[in-house]
This record gives structure tokens, C-alpha cells and sequence, in this order.
């Protein structure tokens, strides 16, 4: 079996294998990647940062692209689609609104504003809006507990 590593920052990552028959190695490499991952890289001007999953206080959309929220209220840039990350990361991560994924460990507390609205407080900080619909599903989660 031949292995290839190409790095390409403009493409988007991915592994190939390409094999004559299922083996053993060959279902221990798909389990490798396609579990949940405990670290993504994120992305400032300068350099790429490996995040901790659970240093993660949220990841949210902004201006269209996609940022990842640390426990010190840093915004590195992330390559992946919000979907993308959803279907990586722990079940501790909760959709709040449309665009917004948050660390369940990370929350500090919802604070409902003056207009009726429900907001997400971070550890950090960081604050962020709940929708509706995300309320109700994170009610229900936190009442079966």
C-alpha cells in the first residue's frame, strides 16, 4: 500500500483511500477520521492554530464566514461549513440560532432582554442571540437531564 501526503492550503481536505477489498487497516482508517474530532484547526492573519474542542466557547457565522470563539473570546477563522462542523463535533454542541453552534460546557447562563428575547452568555463573555425554536429544543434537553 503507497502512501501520499499533499499539502494544499486551497483546496478543502479530504482523504482517499483506494484499495482492492475492505481489510481491517482499511476500516480502522475510516473509524480515525470519521469519528468525532477533539481538535480543528483555526485560522488568524498570521498563523493556524490547533483548537481544542472543548476550549471552544461557540462557532458562529459572520459576515459569511465561518469563526470559532475561544475561552478567551479569540476569533480564528474556520474553512469548514457550520454543517460540516456539526456533524464532527460532540453532542455538546448545540444549535442556538441559525448560525450559531454552542458549547454546551461553555455556557455561563441565558439572559432573557428586555424585548423577550433570549441571549446565550458565555464564560468568556461572548454574547449571542437564541432563537426561538433553538429555546425550546434546549429546554427540553436540559429538562431530561
Amino acid at each position: 500500500m503507497k502512501f501520499k501526503l499533499i499539502i494544499d492550503r486551497e483546496k478543502d481536505e479530504e482523504v482517499v483511500v483506494t484499495a482492492h477489498n475492505r481489510t481491517p487497516l482499511i476500516d480502522e482508517i475510516e473509524a480515525l477520521i470519521s469519528k468525532h474530532t477533539d481538535r480543528i484547526p483555526g485560522y488568524t492573519e498570521d498563523d493556524i492554530q490547533m483548537l481544542s474542542v472543548s476550549e471552544i466557547e461557540c462557532i458562529t457565522v459572520l459576515d459569511g464566514k465561518t469563526y470559532a470563539i475561544d475561552v478567551k473570546n479569540r476569533r480564528y477563522r474556520l474553512k469548514q461549513r457550520l454543517y460540516e462542523l456539526e456533524a464532527v463535533l460532540p453532542p455538546s454542541f448545540i444549535r442556538i440560532n441559525k448560525s450559531t453552534l454552542a458549547n454546551e460546557a461553555r455556557l455561563d447562563k441565558f439572559r432573557v432582554t428586555v424585548a423577550g428575547s433570549v441571549d446565550a452568555v458565555f464564560k468568556c463573555g461572548y454574547t449571542e442571540y437564541v432563537s426561538r425554536r433553538c429555546f425550546a429544543q434546549i429546554k427540553r434537553r436540559f429538562e431530561s437531564k
